[in-house]
């Protein structure tokens, strides 16, 4: 009766402390360690209760088992952090910050494309252009700062199963094999503004860049981004890693530190040899874009750098056939060189000036029904208008 009895508490105890102070990982809850410090009174009293029903010695042996696996729970809850017990600290695994919809995973057949958005006031038709193009299917929002507020706006713009935030704020997270996971479950992914600096650290070569690989290249859905999250998508990134860069400083000295320039963790076929930029008008970024297209040539060995930049309120969306469609209030400009920079030199000003035509330019106005520009597999040759630098003055 007394072994019984033992065994019997052993377990009522065992049950109780893992429903109330481990997660549904087996992760110890490090918030709840002083209740468990609390309940070691009230269970000490409930022993001594037990004592006037059980003979000693079998109280005896009780009374050891208890103070023995208190011991052990107080030496968990003496953690100073989560890694201190566990594999992987308890923040570590929270990338989902919410959800609208439906929770389960679906699967819907999907048609591949991408959204360079330059920035500000997000554009309507071109969450819906996405929203088209993953069937209906859970459309994730991936980020490394900021909360949910695409959730509500993205789901109320059309049909989709659910609209899951995911914030991957640091290299830990993006390494989680479930950050990885959920986001090759997705239908649609949209990559929030922020700072591409964070992104380029925190997700290059980790489950987050193959996850969206395999999303690009074989699950072949939508994917979409808008300031820094646009700057990524290109074959070429300025990666501002040394903070932002005007369009004097760069043209007055392209090889200035602020000039971070590195090839993309994304690799998108249709964008190849391309380098965006976004905020275009409204912050001038128009100098400092031809400093980029300059670089790439002299340190990269493109020979025919493309550049996109698009103004904030406007989205350029490329089909998977190449077809571009311009959604919004402001332009989307493409820019191809007609040759290399005749200087571009660290210490020196940029001067890049071929006859007052170094740098053919295509600039389409969006619109809401969408405005038709050209397809990227055959950049135009002819039209358009021409920019070119003489030393450090960009000439429209």
């Amino acid at each position: 009766m007394g072994i019984i009895a033992i065994k019997n508490f052993s377990l009522i105890l065992t049950v109780r402390v893992s429903i109330d102070y481990f997660g549904d990982k087996g992760r110890l809850r490090h918030n709840s360690c002083r209740i468990v410090i609390a309940n070691i009174f009230k269970w000490q009293f409930r022993v001594k209760w037990l004592s006037a029903y059980i003979e000693p010695t079998t109280f005896f042996e009780m009374t050891r088992h208890f103070f023995a696996f208190m011991a052990l729970l107080i030496a968990i809850c003496s953690c100073e952090t989560a890694s201190d017990c566990c594999s992987q600290p308890v923040s570590a695994t929270q990338t989902s910050i919410g959800i609208t919809g439906d929770p389960a995973d679906i699967q819907t057949t999907t048609s591949g494309g991408f959204v360079l958005m330059g920035g500000g006031t997000d554009v309507d038709q071109a969450f819906r252009w996405m929203i088209k193009k993953s069937g209906g299917g859970d459309f994730l929002i991936i980020r490394a700062s900021g909360s949910t507020g695409y959730n509500n706006y993205v789901y109320g713009l059309g049909r989709v199963h659910s609209v899951e935030t995911l914030l991957i704020d640091s290299r830990e997270k993006a390494q989680l094999q479930q950050t990885g996971d959920r986001i090759r479950e997705a239908e649609a992914v949209f990559i929030a503004g922020g700072d591409q600096a964070n992104y380029v650290n925190f997700w290059s070569n980790t489950h987050v860049s193959a996850a969206l690989d395999y999303l690009i290249r074989e699950k072949k859905v939508p994917l979409g981004g808008t300031s820094a999250g646009c700057a990524i998508l290109s074959d070429y990134a300025f990666d501002a890693r040394n903070g932002t860069v005007t369009s004097a400083e760069a043209l007055a000295d392209p090889y200035v530190s602020q000039v971070s320039l590195s090839r993309s963790f994304l690799q998108i076929p249709l964008l190849k040899n391309v380098i965006a930029d976004q905020h275009y008008a409204q912050r001038n970024r128009e100098g400092r874009h031809v400093a980029f297209l300059a670089r790439l040539h002299q340190d990269f060995g493109v020979n025919t750098p493309l550049g996109i930049g698009v103004d904030e309120r406007t989205a350029e969306c490329v089909d998977t056939d190449g077809e571009i469609v311009v959604f919004g209030e402001g332009k989307a400009h493409f820019l191809r060189p007609q040759g290399p920079a005749e200087i571009c030199a660290p210490g020196s000003s940029l001067h890049w000036n071929l006859a007052g035509q170094a740098i053919r330019v295509h600039a389409y106005q969006g619109s809401e029904a969408g405005s038709r520009a050209f397809n990227i597999y055959q950049w135009p040759t002819v039209a358009g208008s021409f920019w070119s630098v003489t030393q450090g003055v960009l000439n429209k």
